[in-house]
């Protein structure tokens, strides 16, 4: 077997596929063939062709081409020896009905809800980070100008355009919990206590939620941020504060390394590391999807473990 065979295999058996057809049957259309128009293709058949996208950051036009070239995809998603297969358009509306019924997050808190059922969120803890995503900057495009949603921030020496994927973690498993999705120049710091789900005794965080603490909204947990680079380079390793304060920051950084997982997943597996619409609201949800499903990836063990 390939290496995508294992991963679909792998993915076919822990996604929750009737849970979340569930959720997006009472919205879909069914009166296609009373209209006399084309008979609609099965939720299921459709939510699997979304995640082959997600999986392969495909446009519409690309997936309809795949699902014509790869025989894997079409036993994937059930249409092996189909007559017909949903074109481009088909597959736009549908990624259109999740994002006007704001379906990710209720994906994401399907999938963490099976999860938690296998003892993998513990919620005693949330580790918060942001990382950029890249938006075209050009304006060789038919409206002359950039994406107005999106912003320009510097990044140590490097300035980036684009927006920014805020993401709050279980602390125990790294499992994502909480997505959100603003402009590249906002500040990590105000997203603290929207990424946070209320029930943590304590938080992490890196350097640029110092005074995360102090705002009423992150104030309920005690938080544990990472001093900043500057400080911690003046630390004198032979002076015993200062040693205690060094292994209190390697301690620290251990617990915040967790954070990173989803975000290597979702930029080098997923190859999300571009946006692919204009706006926030379809780049977060199609993030919030993405996350959603490498929690499926990073603990498939433990789910087809425990199912044996």
């Amino acid at each position: 077997m390939t290496r995508k065979e294992v991963f679909l295999d792998e993915m076919n058996e822990v996604v929750p596929w009737a849970e979340l057809v569930a959720l997006i049957k009472p919205h879909a259309r069914g009166a296609h063939q009373a209209l006399g128009g084309r008979p609609p293709f099965p939720i299921e058949v459709m939510l699997r062709i979304h995640c082959l996208q997600l999986w392969s950051n495909l446009s519409d036009p690309a997936m309809e081409e795949e699902l014509h070239e790869r025989p894997l995809y079409r036993r994937f998603v059930g249409l092996d020896g189909a007559a017909r297969m949903p074109d481009e358009s088909t597959i736009l509306r549908f990624r259109h009905l999740l994002e006007k019924h704001d379906f990710a997050p209720q994906v994401l808190g399907t999938i963490n809800a099976g999860l938690a059922k296998h003892g993998l969120m513990l919620r005693t803890g949330t580790v918060v980070d942001a990382t950029i995503i890249a938006a075209p900057s050009s304006t060789k495009n038919k409206d002359g100008q950039r994406d107005p949603e999106m912003h320009q921030t510097k990044k140590g020496k490097q300035w980036h355009f684009g927006m920014k994927a805020h993401i709050g973690v279980d602390a125990d498993s790294g499992l994502v919990h909480t997505v959100i999705g603003t402009a590249a120049n906002v500040n990590d710091v105000t997203q603290a206590g929207a990424l946070l789900h209320g029930q943590e005794e304590t938080a992490f965080g890196d350097a640029g939620y110092q005074g995360a603490h102090k705002r009423p909204d992150a104030a309920g947990p005690a938080w544990h941020v990472a001093m900043r680079t500057g400080l911690r380079r003046k630390l004198n390793p032979f002076i015993e504060p200062d040693f205690i304060a060094e292994q209190l920051e390697k301690t620290k950084a251990r617990v915040r390394a967790k954070v990173e997982h989803p975000f290597r997943i979702v930029k080098q597996q997923f190859g999300y590391a571009k946006v692919r619409y204009r706006g926030l609201l379809k780049n977060t949800a199609r993030l919030t999807m993405l996350f959603a499903l490498s929690n499926l990836w990073m603990a498939r063990r433990q789910v087809l473990g425990a199912r044996g």
